[in-house]
């Protein structure tokens, strides 16, 4: 088969699979309310948790690093790309998490696949829950370390993974604070003590929780009240933060050594001198925001209880993310689309994405939504039911 033909057979077996994606093209800025692909919707599909991507201070930080200091890095980090506001955001991010030190990434996939491989490798042992991340997993696999997965959140199969492996030299455990495509909370307290009863690293993928939870959003370790321990968290910039980037907060040694290893640091351009700024004003807003983060999670209680009323079915979450279970690719797609036609941008999860049988909806309310917005995109839901709900 050649080259051509290859291509063609790959994209006809997506399309067949109902697993066939296309980009959409977002023609505003990525608020409550876009216009996506020249339509007017309501945006239940961004992970903007608190509406910082828009905030006047955040806007303001931006465009004036522009001016002082030009739209790019221009080099790597060790080289001539480490601009001075990185110094800042770091000090403020370890101060947000609780640690001595922090580093920044120039993204979260980033961070994870650079992070895990100078923590494990070669006669190392990783525990990876189930469900992580896909930058979790590829970062596992570059690791080249022995990898374990355990029951999603089972704690018991993380026990006995861990009984069932003591000639290791290094042990690791990785798991997301908030998991992504579920919207569930890894239980952390007893995480940790397992991971420090069997003397294993912990690094926990907070992407999704920072900005939410914990004290002054910071984070699921906080909200765990573990703020202290020896918990390597690992975050991003581009969630409720609103922008783009990684990081990781932990000891100080630990950024020294990933600072001189962590191959996605070392070999990557600096961030835009605009991206660091505006991730710092987001921060400082972020932590000063109690208003925002209580709208946000009202707004997911609100939805998540009209929408199991109206017949959806809906995984337990306990945080903005609320998955609607459809089952199959196709049917997920065609609610997807069946909404659209309604201004209400709901977006279709399908494997890899998510398990095989469990395609979704994955619904994310904004602490900016509107009451309108929320009674605008319930009336959607509720006008495309019979496609959702029917046998």
């Amino acid at each position: 088969m050649n080259y051509h033909d290859w291509l063609q057979t790959e994209y006809a077996e997506l399309e067949e699979a109902g697993l066939l994606r296309h980009l959409r093209t977002v023609m505003s800025p990525p608020a409550n309310t876009i216009t996506l692909d020249g339509h007017y919707v309501v945006n239940l599909g961004s992970n903007n948790y608190l509406g910082l991507s828009t905030h006047p201070r955040v806007i303001s930080a931006a465009a004036s690093a522009v001016m002082v200091y030009g739209a790019g890095a221009s080099g790597s980090r060790l080289l001539s790309g480490n601009i001075e506001k990185y110094t800042t955001l770091e000090t403020n991010l370890a101060e947000a998490k609780g640690t001595e030190a922090a580093l920044v990434f120039s993204s979260g996939y980033t961070a994870n696949t650079s992070i895990i491989p100078v923590l494990a490798g070669e006669g190392d042992l990783i525990l990876s829950d189930a469900l992580n991340h896909a930058s979790i997993i590829d970062g596992c696999r570059l690791s080249r370390a022995t990898k374990k997965v355990y029951r999603h959140c089972d704690v018991e199969h993380l026990k006995t993974l861990f009984a069932e492996s003591a000639n290791f030299r290094r042990r690791l455990v990785v798991t997301d604070g908030v998991f992504s495509m579920d919207g569930d909370i890894a239980p952390l307290q007893d995480i940790y003590e397992v991971a420090l009863n069997y003397n294993a690293m912990l690094l926990v993928d907070d992407a999704h929780g920072f900005g939410v939870l914990g004290k002054n959003g910071s984070g699921t370790v906080s909200h765990f009240g573990l703020e202290g321990q020896d918990i390597i968290q690992m975050g991003t910039l581009s969630k409720a933060i609103g922008g783009l980037g990684g990081y990781v907060a932990g000891r100080r040694t630990l950024i020294d050594l990933l600072i001189n290893r962590a191959r996605g640091f070392i070999f990557t351009t600096g961030l835009p001198p605009a991206t660091l700024a505006a991730a710092d004003a987001a921060l400082k807003v972020m932590r000063s925001s109690r208003d925002l983060r209580r709208q946000l999670l009202e707004h997911a209680e609100t939805m998540k209880d009209a929408l199991t009323n109206l017949g959806y079915t809906l995984l337990p979450s306990e945080t903005q993310i609320l998955p609607v279970i459809l089952g199959e690719p196709q049917r997920a797609t065609e609610v997807a689309e069946a909404l659209l036609g309604k201004d209400v941008f709901a977006p279709a999860i399908r494997p890899p994405a998510v398990p095989a049988g469990t395609s979704r909806l994955r619904v994310t309310v904004m602490a900016t939504h509107t009451d309108l917005d929320i009674q605008h995109a319930l009336f959607g839901f509720e006008n495309v039911r019979h496609l959702a709900c029917s046998g």
